[in-house]
């Protein structure tokens, strides 16, 4: 999977089997922590998806999952943000 990230895209499978493609806008490390920022390919005008990266990075042996705290929602969301923002200055 993280070739995938490295690579620029991704592919999630729904609770019913749909697969989607999505574009990885960046990949963020917080706390010891990575943090993607996906876009899905199909609805490029809906937002962007944050996802956690669990599991061991440097294996290949991990996975994406959902944030479920409010706080570290947030104070991720945030980042990426400044990083975005970041970006549209420099252009």
């Amino acid at each position: 999977m993280m070739e995938d990230l490295l690579q620029g895209y991704v592919v999630l499978t729904d609770d019913v089997g749909h697969e989607e493609e999505y574009q990885v806008l960046r990949v963020l490390e917080m706390h010891g922590m990575h943090y993607v920022l996906l876009q899905p390919d199909r609805s490029p005008d809906e937002g962007p998806v944050i996802l956690r990266v669990d599991g061991d990075v440097e294996q290949d042996e991990a996975s994406l999952a959902t944030i479920e705290d409010d706080e570290e929602w947030e104070s991720v969301a945030e980042a990426f943000d400044e990083i975005m923002f970041e970006l549209d200055d420099q252009s």
